[in-house]
């Protein structure tokens, strides 16, 4: 083939190929890849935490409020968290959650993000601090309930028996309580030894030797531990069944599902998990009986109801009418929303057979282009948007192949 009529073939598939095919995908780059996100804070706000997830609804975390951001020595009111580089969105909180940003985008690059109220956020891909960032490294939660007379609970980690200390001096890291009577605090998986200490250090359990895995410690009165690597206060419930009936317009139907308000979710990302056919209108899904709140959405999660509050351990059936309206209930309705004739249709009915079938006959009857200057105009556009394009690929594959046999029929003689 000459090299004239390899060009114009590579031209005609180019052509077909750029309105065949709407967007070039890229491919992401290794997923394993974090991104630091620094924060400065207004002088109000404290342990600030880091909420992040990507465009197509995976979170960056289990739970809200996130991952808890630490504070950088050499950079006096910046503290940092390391991201999943995917993750393209955030919210900054702070004081137990109780403030927080509004959603940021971000890009996938450390950043810089100055908070001077809930409002004002500016976010900076120029580096805002001195120094070296730390380098990432892996942590896991150490949970602890302590004894009564400890008015505070510390972590000291290391690496036995090289003796490598994950902080820099005793007690160790303040851990955090929360509302169940958990003090936590997280550790480098690569530490092997902690120690539960308490009132700054006065009080202390004796070593103990872990797995680098999420653990839960309780210390007992006389300073004795039991730990497990599974959540003691985990609820215990069998699956519930939700009961769903959407709008006609709503395609594809998901459910979210979580606990409040430690906002434990029943799925991994957003939309949630896909509601099926369960007969006369209804579609369903099996989720964890301890979840208290539900999302019913559509559309591949662009539509979607308000936070729906609902009682763990039972079924429940929820009836969407629009995004601000649904109705919550615990038995089987008899009749679902909208079914019921509308006042207007019944007095419609009263008003004669002669207007019934004018009706009919006026729905049966297709719009008369001809009457209507837009609607013959949208016709024209229709059927002819598609003409230029088709007529310049033939016109072009034309081309190709009338060349094409003339350099052929040349290089034969």
């Amino acid at each position: 083939m000459s090299k004239i009529k390899q060009f114009l073939t590579a031209l005609l598939i180019l052509a077909i190929g750029l309105f065949a095919v709407p967007s070039l995908v890229i491919p992401a780059e290794a997923s394993g890849d974090r991104i630091a996100v620094y924060v400065q804070l207004p002088g109000d706000w404290a342990e600030p935490y880091l909420w992040a997830w990507s465009d197509d609804g995976v979170n960056a975390f289990d739970a809200w409020p996130g991952g808890e951001m630490e504070a950088d020595s050499g950079n006096e009111g910046w503290y940092y968290c390391w991201i999943p580089k995917e993750m393209t969105n955030i919210i900054v909180s702070a004081n137990d959650a109780s403030v927080q940003t509004s959603d940021h985008k971000i890009e996938s690059r450390n950043a810089w993000v100055t908070v001077e109220d809930a409002e004002t956020v500016t976010v900076s891909y120029d580096p805002q601090t001195q120094g070296d960032i730390p380098e990432y490294v892996e942590t896991f939660q150490v949970h602890a309930r302590v004894p009564e007379d400890w008015t505070e609970a510390g972590l000291w980690a290391w690496s036995a028996p090289d003796g490598k200390n994950a902080f820099d001096a005793w007690p160790g890291k303040s851990m955090k309580l929360d509302g169940n009577d958990w003090y936590t605090a997280s550790a480098p998986v690569w530490v092997n030894s902690i120690i539960i200490n308490g009132n700054g250090g006065a009080v202390q359990t004796e070593d103990i030797s872990i797995d680098p895995a999420e653990i839960w410690v309780t210390v007992l009165a006389d300073g004795t531990v039991d730990f497990t690597y599974n959540d003691p206060d985990a609820p215990v419930a069998e699956d519930i069944t939700v009961y769903v009936k959407v709008p006609s317009d709503w395609s594809e139907p998901c459910l979210w599902a979580w606990s409040a308000p430690d906002g434990t979710n029943a799925f991994a990302s957003w939309p949630g998990e896909a509601l099926t056919d369960a007969g006369d209108g209804w579609m369903s899904l099996k989720v964890p009986g301890w979840i208290n709140s539900v999302i019913v959405n559509g559309n591949g999660g662009s539509v979607q109801t308000q936070d729906l509050s609902v009682e763990t351990g039972r079924d429940v059936w929820v009836q969407v009418t629009d995004p601000e309206n649904a109705v919550v209930s615990y038995e089987k309705p008899e009749e679902a929303l909208g079914e019921e004739q509308a006042p207007d249709e019944k007095d419609k009915e009263s008003s004669g057979e002669e207007s019934s079938q004018e009706n009919e006959e006026s729905a049966s009857q297709e719009p008369d282009a001809s009457k209507d200057p837009e609607v013959s105009k949208d016709a024209e556009v229709s059927k002819k948007s598609n003409v230029p394009l088709i007529a310049g690929i033939v016109v072009l594959a034309a081309a190709i192949l009338g060349v094409g046999g003339f350099v052929w029929h040349k290089k034969k003689k």
